[in-house]
């Protein structure tokens, strides 16, 4: 895995709007007022205000087995803020405050966001077609098909092109299996091509768009790289991770930063974008739905993505249990870097929900 350590500043303040459930699904995120609560770390130093769990109340009792199930399995780092301070953070083994990880598909979340901002811009639509930024023939589908595919889909996974040829972005390998909007299934190779759009849209690189409209206004550090030759995944320290969710727990700015205004494309985002996987937003994944799919099945299963977990949890879920969880109702935002804990597959695990019952007991909700 890359190592690098890459340094920005870290970004300061405050300015907040907290999510809370609807009172007809508990599952659902809505945007509300600031709340003046939340604590943002500053921009001018790497220093970072905690809360201890006592101080909170908590159930320290649990700490013993929340960290011992971490460094079972595979944790390089870990942390909680409650109201934007740290009152969790662990690092295990040689990997440190500093030290640079991989979000996986848990990045797929900056992508969505970063598409919010192009939106907001005036830059594109997310109703436009796909095939307005990607050119005629970015699939092998025919033409009324290719043409019925627009940005949305590739934000919620509809395009309704075959997923077995799942990291590939060629058009030898986008097919044709469904209508766009009938099908959900769980593929990086329209949702890479996501980074194609905006570029396309802003007349630069996805990097560098990110890197002003994003990552720089809220001081994280990290890049994008590609693993594979076909797709880019994030790398960061964890904090940066940390600064990203708090972000979204203060519905899209940054003390007197805003990132991202747009509030109907923030609540959209973070609710069920589509009726097939109720538990799938704007390439976000969502708990307290009805039912919800993963990656590689088409098997709708009845019950909450993260039964342990707060219903109106949403996150960002990487291969090998790369973690990124925003809880409105409760003001928290966990991150997770690691290695697999024990499934090796992208997006929901066993681990969630193990992960969220020492939480539950621990926080108390």
């Amino acid at each position: 895995m890359i190592r690098q350590t890459f340094y920005l500043s870290i970004l300061l303040s405050f300015l907040l709007v907290t999510a809370c459930s609807s009172n007809d699904d508990p599952g659902d995120i809505i945007v509300d007022d600031p709340s003046p609560a939340l604590y943002f770390p500053p921009l001018t130093s790497a220093s970072w205000e905690t809360v201890s769990p006592e101080e909170l109340g908590w159930n320290t009792n649990e700490t013993t087995a929340l960290q011992t199930l971490l460094e079972e399995k595979g944790t390089k780092a870990f942390i909680i803020l409650k109201n934007g301070k740290i009152a969790m953070e662990t690092y295990f083994g040689t990997f440190t405050r500093d030290s640079i990880w991989y979000w996986a598909s848990a990045g797929k979340t900056l992508t969505a966001f970063t598409v919010g901002i192009a939106q907001e811009n005036n830059l594109l639509n997310i109703n436009d077609l796909s095939s307005q930024y990607l050119g005629e023939g970015w699939t092998s589908a025919e033409p009324e098909k290719e043409n019925a595919i627009t940005i949305r889909d590739q934000l919620t996974m509809t395009t309704g092109l075959n997923e077995l040829f799942f990291d590939c972005v060629t058009p030898d390998c986008l097919r044709y299996t469904a209508d766009a909007g009938t099908r959900w299934a769980y593929h990086n190779g329209p949702y890479t091509l996501l980074e194609s759009v905006v570029s396309a849209a802003a007349g630069t690189t996805f990097s560098d768009y990110f890197n002003t409209e994003l990552r720089n206004k809220i001081g994280m550090n990290g890049i994008w790289l590609s693993t594979n030759g076909k797709n880019n995944v994030y790398f960061s320290n964890a904090r940066s991770m940390a600064r990203f969710g708090l972000l979204n727990l203060n519905g899209g700015s940054w003390e007197n930063t805003v990132v991202l205004e747009d509030m109907n494309y923030m609540t959209s985002m973070r609710n069920s974008s589509q009726a097939i996987n109720l538990s799938y937003g704007y390439l976000w994944w969502l708990n307290g739905k009805e039912s919800y799919m993963v990656p590689g099945s088409q098997v709708r299963f009845n019950g909450y993505l993260i039964p342990n977990a707060p219903p109106n949890t949403y996150a960002g879920l990487g291969k090998n249990d790369q973690k990124l969880y925003i809880v409105p109702d409760q003001e928290l935002v966990i991150v997770r870097m690691g290695e697999d804990a024990g499934e090796d597959q992208a997006g929901p695990s066993s681990f969630d929900n193990e992960l969220w019952g020492i939480l539950k007991d621990l926080i108390g909700y």
